[in-house]
């Protein structure tokens, strides 16, 4: 099981306010979690920003993986992610974003239902087609 820190959005339409929150990656952004982190209401002004640091800090030494955002919002806070260490016993920073944009992604092969949505499709853009010099002459 993959775990993250992020970002859970509550609060009314127009005024977000989040929870920072451990889940399953494989969940929905505002679905079932594991533990709230913290809060932050980017609407008051200076924006409010509450975190527990030894809850995170508990989770970060277990491998949850933080997202961009909340990575973002713990820097400010001064809580880094801890970096991984070698087999060899050397600490190794942590993948970057730029790194994973060198991979390509495999394309998925269509599902069958796809295919004929489209096979469809192409057969009534090419029947006007065929049917309007039958309705000239």
């Amino acid at each position: 099981m993959a775990v993250v820190i992020r970002m859970m959005r509550t609060g009314a339409k127009k005024r977000p306010a989040y929870r920072m929150v451990v889940a399953d990656s494989r969940r929905q952004r505002d679905g079932r979690f594991l533990e709230i982190l913290g809060h932050y209401n980017p609407i008051a002004q200076p924006f409010e920003l509450v975190v527990h640091k030894e809850k995170v800090e508990h989770w970060l030494s277990r491998g949850a993986q933080p997202s961009e955002q909340a990575a973002s919002l713990l820097r400010s806070l001064g809580i880094r992610k801890p970096a991984t260490v070698v087999a060899s016993g050397e600490e190794k920073p942590t993948a970057k974003k730029a790194e994973a944009k060198g991979k390509r992604r495999v394309p998925r092969k269509p599902s069958e239902r796809k295919v004929r949505r489209k096979a469809t499709r192409a057969a009534k853009k090419n029947a006007p087609a065929a049917a309007a010099p039958a309705a000239q002459a």
